[in-house]
């Protein structure tokens, strides 16, 4: 899927059902990576948060959230639905995450991801280093836990 087949906007707290349909269709529950809606909606309102759609002609295919503080920003959820997982969707939704963090006066940008998580290889591809990691961090549905990866980039025009 190309850029152009799916728009990019901005979401709010009212866009959450759709946010959390593409939330419970992408994240395997066996890994504990999932947000749940009070968490999403407890967050959006604080200052720096924001929350980015990509729609496509079904409906909400994928969703960015995202915050800055100070000249830093951080990827919180990047999730596409499973239908639309490996059509450009999930870079589509980077590429803007790097772009408004800049805009906000981000010189770096970081993420969590559970250490074998397939979207490893987009944050890699997109020139992401590995900088910590946090052991056990995620604990899945039978107890096992994963760690998570935390990877950053510099984003200076």
């Amino acid at each position: 899927m190309s850029e152009a087949e799916v728009e990019i906007c901005e979401g709010s707290v009212a866009d959450l059902d759709a946010v959390m349909r593409v939330m419970d269709d992408s994240f395997d529950p066996r890994f504990g990576e999932a947000w749940t809606a009070s968490q999403c909606a407890g967050l959006l309102p604080l200052p720096g948060v924001w929350l980015t759609l990509a729609r496509d002609a079904v409906g909400v295919a994928g969703f960015a959230l995202a915050r800055t503080v100070a000249d830093e920003a951080e990827l919180l959820l990047l999730a596409v639905r499973r239908q639309s997982q490996g059509r450009g969707v999930g870079k589509t939704l980077l590429d803007h995450f790097i772009e408004q963090a800049r805009q906000r006066g981000a010189a770096r940008v970081h993420l969590e991801v559970r250490e074998g998580n397939q979207a490893l290889s987009l944050y890699r591809q997109a020139s992401f280093t590995l900088v910590g990691r946090r052991r056990n961090y995620y604990s899945g549905q039978t107890g096992q836990t994963y760690d998570a990866l935390t990877l950053a980039k510099s984003v200076h025009r």
